[in-house]
């Protein structure tokens, strides 16, 4: 198994970035992160609006995976999430789905165990997962703190352990980097921040050669759920759920008006976050209904 330190954190998304690591597909990767506000909050009285923003939202990364070549699919599994025992959430003016209200800045740090997060006297069962995976473009760079096509800040709730990615290669090698991860989160991360705590992620890496999905998909036990991100919600949704009628046309051989129909029994529409730059939806399909092959092209 090969670990790839926090201290290689980067903040953008790019083929410019030299390589952490190299690996094959079949490997194991242990990712060390720091939290999303990059280890800057100590305590309770930590100023959330004096943040140092250019150490905000940083990954850890990249990896660089043998055999990848644009136009591939990078298959991530999920394997393992561990946390600190202490996690920090903050509320900053300007900030979340309520910026338009008027508010004091505010940071808390909360307990963690194996099973729950201590906020207040209140008990939350502990969900962890990742905010930040992805890889390179094709060319240029993109904020960490941005989702997009290449994956980033999708904050998808359902980004933990157990779970498989499927992200689109753009580049050669591909260029893994992940953090930002959550202790528990909602959909649509209200207040800009979850439960951020610095952590250890275990993944192993694949690749399906010669075809790729146009967004990140994310299966589950139950589900494949196409990731997207738009300029605003109603963009968002729509691509999410033209994705996931393509698909079932494709799986199932049927009209898009038979999917469209079908569609509105069986696919779910999600909101992942409403607070990054561009704001992220997802579609779940069943899995009886399609396979990873109806996503991909």
């Amino acid at each position: 198994m090969k670990i790839i330190k926090r201290e290689n954190v980067i903040y953008t998304f790019s083929p410019k970035h030299k390589p952490a690591e190299v690996a094959s597909p079949g490997e194991y990767i242990l990712f060390e992160t720091e939290d999303a506000f990059g280890g800057q909050v100590k305590g309770g009285e930590t100023p959330p609006d004096k943040l140092d923003w250019s150490r905000v939202d940083g990954v850890t990364g990249p990896l660089y995976i043998e055999g990848a070549d644009p136009g591939d699919t990078l298959v991530v599994d999920i394997l393992d999430i561990r946390l600190q025992e202490k996690g920090a959430i903050a509320v900053i003016p300007g900030y979340g789905s309520l910026s338009h209200l008027n508010y004091m800045p505010k940071v808390k740090v909360v307990k963690i165990d194996r099973s729950f997060v201590y906020f207040n006297d209140i008990r939350i069962p502990i969900r962890p997962m990742i905010g930040t995976i992805g890889v390179a473009p094709k060319e240029g760079e993109i904020p960490t703190g941005n989702p997009g096509r290449h994956g980033g800040n999708m904050d998808v709730s359902e980004l933990g352990v157990g779970t498989r990615l499927y992200l689109p290669v753009l580049t050669k090698g591909a260029l893994l980097a992940l953090g930002d991860l959550h202790a528990v989160q909602a959909d649509g991360e209200l207040c800009v921040s979850a439960i951020e705590s610095p952590g250890e992620v275990l993944v192993k890496i694949n690749l399906i050669k010669n075809k790729m999905p146009n967004w990140p998909i994310l299966e589950t036990t139950e589900s494949f759920q196409i990731i997207v991100a738009g300029r605003d919600l109603d963009e968002a949704v729509k691509k999410a759920a033209e994705e996931s009628i393509r698909a079932i046309m494709r799986a199932k051989g049927i009209s898009f008006e038979d999917a469209y129909m079908l569609g509105s029994l069986v696919v779910e529409l999600k909101i992942n976050q409403v607070v990054d730059p561009l704001l992220g939806a997802r579609a779940k399909v069943p899995k009886g209904l399609v396979s990873i092959s109806d996503f991909l092209h």
